[in-house]
């Protein structure tokens, strides 16, 4: 009787252990598909010199001015700068102030306010010679292909866990029958 007490507490724990290995996977690719994206707005680009070059380590200011939010950020060694603001559906259309070397640009909050999941961001950039790709922009497909990889190496552990449980037990059972 003990010994089929542990074998299905064995069996109960390596379900639990697939079940928690396949769910961690589902809930990786739906976290970084769609976190919050609802509540963020940002704004991101390059300052540049005259000359072209980058203008590193440059106070740029971000201010939504009707709600009074913001932010002061520098930027890095290529020019680029980003920062994140919490805006909601709401601050749709307000006015925001960017500024950096002695220089403004106003743009308006803009999204489809129906899209809960697409990033939420505008590009100002500052002078010309150093735009380029945003470093952080990643397509979305790489992060569905990743989430999916996740779920599908999940379902491969979790049916590897269940397939050495049976032949275990198989093996076993043969030895019982030897006896």
């Amino acid at each position: 009787m003990k010994r089929r007490a542990q074998r299905s507490w064995s069996r109960v724990a390596n379900r639990s252990v697939c079940l928690s290995v396949i769910t961690l996977g589902l809930a990786a690719g739906v976290t970084w598909a769609t976190h919050e994206a609802d509540h963020r707005f940002t704004v991101e680009g390059f300052v540049c010199e005259l000359s072209g070059a980058p203008s590193k380590k440059t106070e740029v200011v971000v201010k939504d001015t009707r709600v009074n939010v913001g932010a002061t950020i520098e930027t890095d060694e290529r020019g680029y700068y980003r920062t994140t603001l919490h805006l909601h559906n709401d601050n749709l259309g307000d006015p925001v102030l960017v500024a950096a070397n002695r220089e403004e640009q106003r743009i308006k909050v803009e999204f489809d306010p129906n899209d809960l999941e697409s990033e939420r961001k505008a590009r100002v950039d500052f002078g010309t010679g150093c735009q380029q790709a945003a470093p952080d922009e990643v397509p979305g497909w790489v992060w569905y292909t990743l989430g999916a990889l996740g779920v599908g190496t999940a379902a491969l552990v979790a049916g590897r866990m269940i397939q050495n449980q049976r032949r275990a037990e198989r093996a076993k059972g043969h030895r019982r029958q030897r006896r």
